[in-house]
């Protein structure tokens, strides 16, 4: 039998890594039993690049994570070797709270139970976490953090890839209406840094602080290195671009290939973003006039050909 005065409940948020997947951090809760000597991690965010059509699936956004546990020691190991901070947040709960989160956990970790159908902003690491605790303290759950309140999901995710990076630049340009849609209240708690400051400043109904103890501190955001710039790229092509409608001119024939190559590949990012928009539930993407942008430029210098 439990002894819930031996029983401790952490928040645990992981700061973000260098793959993409990590940029945004990560969230779980680890359950300690001082007597029984044990420590335990409860990781929803655990997939695997082994399942069938990996890749298929995920950009259908059929992707399954699942809930997985492992010693604490294990868990901090890789963050550890990764020089990724990991802030915790001890929480002051009741035994009957302790009992039933340590109960919700394990009932979560039974094979039938333990996968779900993973969503970036609607379920996934981090609100898994708050959705249970949500469950076992209800309306005393309230916060008077208000952090990035009523910025939009497109403004707060690119916090996190690296603003005017490549890859933010592709993000947005599959990323459609919704993602300019403003966010209140829990709509900000699918990232791992808005909760751990979320519940940093909840106040119990009795007026205690749900956290008891913590050690918590920014996220360290890597700033964008001139070199990953978008918009270096973006000139780079303008003028070789440029440069080959100016050659194409004085010639007096049309480089076919370079238009027909890149009419391809518009083609393809105009397909996989009809697809995203129509066939997956991936909740953010669709068309958005950012899509036009690197066409645009290619009609613009192409006119230095066409208008002789």
């Amino acid at each position: 039998m439990l002894n819930l005065l031996t029983i401790y409940i952490w928040l645990l948020t992981c700061a973000p890594g260098e793959e993409l997947y990590e940029h945004y951090g990560h969230t779980a809760l680890r359950v300690q039993d001082t007597e029984q000597h044990t420590d335990l991690c409860f990781n929803y965010g655990t997939f695997s690049f082994n399942t069938d059509n990996f890749y298929w699936k995920f950009v259908k956004g059929d992707t399954w994570y699942m809930l997985s546990v492992e010693p604490t020691l294990f868990f901090l190991e890789d963050y550890v070797e990764e020089k990724r901070p990991v802030y915790m947040q001890e929480l002051n709960l009741t035994d009957t709270q302790k009992k039933q989160i340590a109960d919700a956990l394990m009932e979560n970790y039974r094979p039938e139970n333990c996968e779900y159908l993973y969503n970036f902003v609607e379920d996934n690491c981090s609100t898994r976490p708050f959705r249970l605790l949500k469950e076992v303290l209800g309306d005393s759950l309230k916060s008077t953090y208000k952090g990035h309140e009523g910025e939009s999901f497109r403004k707060f995710i690119r916090r996190y890839t690296g603003e005017y990076t490549v890859i933010d630049a592709l993000i947005n340009m599959i990323f459609g209406a919704r993602a300019d849609k403003k966010m209140y209240g829990e709509d900000r708690l699918f990232l791992p840094e808005e909760l751990m400051f979320y519940m940093q400043e909840v106040t119990l109904a009795d007026g205690t602080k749900l956290i008891k103890k913590s050690d918590i501190a920014p996220f360290a955001i890597r700033k964008t290195r001139w070199w990953e710039n978008c918009f270096l790229y973006i000139a780079l092509f303008t003028v070789l671009m440029t440069l080959t409608s100016i050659y194409d001119r004085k010639r007096g024939k049309l480089s076919w290939g370079v238009d027909v190559t890149l009419g391809v590949v518009y083609a393809l990012v105009l397909a996989l973003t009809i697809f995203l928009t129509f066939f997956s539930i991936h909740p953010l993407v669709g068309f958005n006039w950012r899509l036009l942008v690197i066409p645009a430029i290619h009609l613009c210098t192409r006119l230095i050909y066409i208008l002789r």
